[in-house]
């Protein structure tokens, strides 16, 4: 197959969604498909002129026979070129709806949903990253189901955690400083156990610097600044540091399409605690993990003093986690899995 894969750019860009485009691509490639990869400019996914712009000569550039897929972060930007979709049998990969991203303003998240509900139905099929995602389609943005596939992202084998060794509890999270991340909710959670001991690591890109100001500060405001790392975007030698020395895994986040840092928590043998936001809950079997309620901070608290307190628990816990992890989908076959879907695109 000749595929060409329309995403914002940049593709090496540190986030779930386009290390999973990246291994997709490579899969792909390596199976002895032909791919190209255009970087769309200007802003997404609420797009400004450069973005439409680049949508329209994008698809232009793009030889007959070429099987279009456009990434769901860079959908909204077509929005005046859907008959062009249509017309070349464009496939979109949906990692979430960009309607559901937490913290955007009322008429920006409106304004994307009618964008979506425009676009998605056109497309000639569309691959979500969950089933719990592709399970909103139909009624949220008039889907038609047997347009819908799946893929799941893929996870690697990886060491087991050997953990902090010390007597408190090092607790990491993985994810972008962005409000869906739910980084507050989990600093205000720890911020309740003032009588344990632990450390909290975050890992993530500054992709919006006031929300992480506003991070800082309230570390700062809540007195637990001298627990709390901020170790910003790391490369993958670094993350795999911080893995090793970690005793849990932490994400308060308010919807994710699959989680791919939980599946990887999972596969390096960490407990969890998480809360139900997207398909998050649907990878956490209950003896590996608990969770909470998105954004319940009195929740989350509780659940995590179970995990820094019980030590026998946690230990437990790593246990099934490290089963559950070895059991997860792994790259190998995401491509052929995706160029399946492809293929069932017509």
């Amino acid at each position: 197959m000749n595929i060409a894969l329309l995403v914002p750019g940049p593709l090496d860009a540190i986030s779930g969604g386009y290390g999973y485009d990246r291994r997709i691509v490579a899969g792909l490639r390596a199976l002895g498909h032909q791919v190209r990869v255009v970087e769309l400019p200007g802003r997404h996914p609420w797009p400004d002129s450069d973005a439409v712009e680049g949508a329209r000569a994008a698809l232009e550039s793009l030889p007959a026979g070429t099987r279009v897929v456009v990434d769901g972060l860079g959908l909204p930007s077509f929005a005046h070129a859907i008959e062009s979709l249509e017309r070349r049998g464009a496939v979109g990969l949906i990692h979430h709806p960009t309607a559901l991203e937490h913290g955007n303003p009322g008429p920006v998240r409106d304004a994307l949903r009618e964008a979506e509900r425009a676009i998605f139905p056109r497309l000639a099929r569309v691959i979500t990253t969950s089933q719990p995602t592709a399970r909103r389609l139909p009624e949220e943005f008039g889907v038609e189901p047997g347009r819908i596939g799946t893929v799941e992202p893929g996870t690697d084998s990886a060491a087991r955690c050997a953990g902090s060794g010390g007597e408190g509890c090092a607790i990491l999270s993985v994810g972008a400083l962005i409000p869906r991340k739910g980084h507050d909710v989990l600093l205000r959670a720890v911020a309740t156990l003032p009588d344990l001991e632990w450390t909290l690591t975050i890992a993530g890109g500054e992709r919006e610097p006031a929300h992480a100001n506003g991070l800082r500060a309230l570390a700062e405001e809540a007195g637990i600044a001298q627990r709390v790392t901020f170790a910003g975007e790391v490369d993958d030698a670094e993350l795999d540091v911080l893995w090793a020395r970690s005793d849990v895994f932490a994400l308060a986040t308010h919807w994710e399409g699959y989680g791919m840092a939980v599946a990887e928590a999972l596969a390096r043998g960490l407990p969890v605690a998480v809360t139900a936001g997207g398909a998050v809950a649907d990878l956490v079997p209950v003896e590996a993990g608990v969770v909470s309620p998105p954004s319940d901070v009195t929740s989350f608290g509780k659940a995590l003093r179970r995990l820094i307190f019980d030590t026998e628990l946690r230990a437990e816990m790593a246990d099934a986690a490290w089963a559950a992890g070895q059991l997860l989908p792994r790259w190998e076959d995401r491509a052929a899995a995706f160029a399946v879907e492809l293929e069932r695109a017509g």
